[in-house]
């Protein structure tokens, strides 16, 4: 059984998503101590605890120690087994996260699956479901299978509440996947959200985006929403390439912090290296992994967050290869 500690790195919760991920796609147990130990709340929260729950059951995985507060626990894999699944975090943690955990192991099924998610879906330190549709999913197809979003509802934090479905048609193998530059810029765009808040909140955040970014107004956009459980706001920034899609999400807060986020939120987007976000690429490599063909994934920085992250799934990858 491989033992892993889980305070190595930033001692957070993805390297035990990591963890989750690749027991299912390699079929290895693995025994994993001081989950969360670098994090105020040590331990399984709610969030973490419903990725470890959807990975037993996508997985017909025995598991012990999970339970809200664990920091310890052991998980056996055993056969993937596709079919109808819905989980909810109950709590405004992320439902992306939770979707990514279980994914890989769904693409390789041998029969196409649906996932219904509940949680946060728009929240601080996690991916919004906007990442996944327009970055994160048009990346895997390009190795096989085909994974089709249905966003429903937003959930923003503290309320959470929010909705989306997935379908996934797996492949028998994933194909390799080579990104080395991120190409020709071919499209931006700046789209303020404000659920069950003042249009003019959205309306002053996109206004700043771009007017230090020098962009036209053609490209802003405000959507108003009442398909959210409490309120919230963000502002995405999309920049679309001609190998990828690269989206920086500015949760805005609370006012006196609102300036200063759209900055550094602007200022990324200004000048972006593929890619600037470490969980955006400690994401592609989970599934890289997985992978029959070697993979090549080019990003510019990581942190702790990355390297807690591809430690292990770099390891992973030459197995899997072999």
């Amino acid at each position: 059984m491989i033992r892993i500690d889980g305070s190595f790195g930033e001692g957070g919760g993805q390297i035990l998503r990591t963890s989750l991920s690749l027991s299912l796609a390699t079929g290895k147990a693995f025994s994993i101590e001081n989950i969360r130990a670098g994090r105020e709340r040590s331990g399984l929260l709610r969030q973490h605890l419903t990725a470890v729950l959807a990975a037993a059951e996508v997985g017909g995985a025995e598991v012990n120690g999970a339970t809200l507060g664990s920091t310890g626990l052991t998980f056996s894999p055993g056969q993937i087994r596709p079919g109808e699944y819905r989980f909810s975090v109950g709590t405004a943690g992320s439902g992306t996260l939770v979707f990514q955990t279980v994914l890989p192991a769904l693409m390789l099924a041998s029969e196409p699956s649906r996932i219904v998610i509940e949680g946060g879906t728009h929240n601080s330190g996690a991916p919004p479901s906007d990442f996944l549709a327009r970055t994160f999913l048009p990346l895997l197809e390009r190795m096989g299978p085909k994974v089709q979003l249905q966003f429903e509802r937003y959930g923003f934090y503290p309320a959470g509440g929010g909705r989306f479905c997935a379908e996934v048609h797996p492949v028998k193998v994933l194909n390799g996947i080579q990104i080395a530059e991120r190409g020709e810029i071919v499209s931006r765009r700046a789209i303020g959200v404000a659920a069950n808040l003042p249009r003019h909140i959205a309306q002053r955040e996109v206004e700043t985006v771009g007017n230090m970014l020098n962009w036209g107004s053609e490209v802003f956009s405000v959507e108003e929403s009442r398909n959210s459980a409490g309120p919230g706001n963000i502002v995405i920034i999309e920049i679309g390439s001609s190998e990828v899609t690269e989206i920086f999400s500015i949760w805005a807060g609370r006012i006196e912090r609102r300036k200063g986020r759209i900055d550094r939120g602007a200022r990324c987007a200004r000048a972006p290296r593929f890619s600037r976000s470490s969980r955006r690429a400690s994401d592609r490599s989970v599934v890289a992994s997985a992978c029959a063909g070697r993979s090549r994934i080019l990003h510019s920085r990581e942190d702790q967050h990355a390297r807690a992250h591809e430690y292990g799934s770099h390891f992973t990858v030459f197995a899997c290869a072999v």
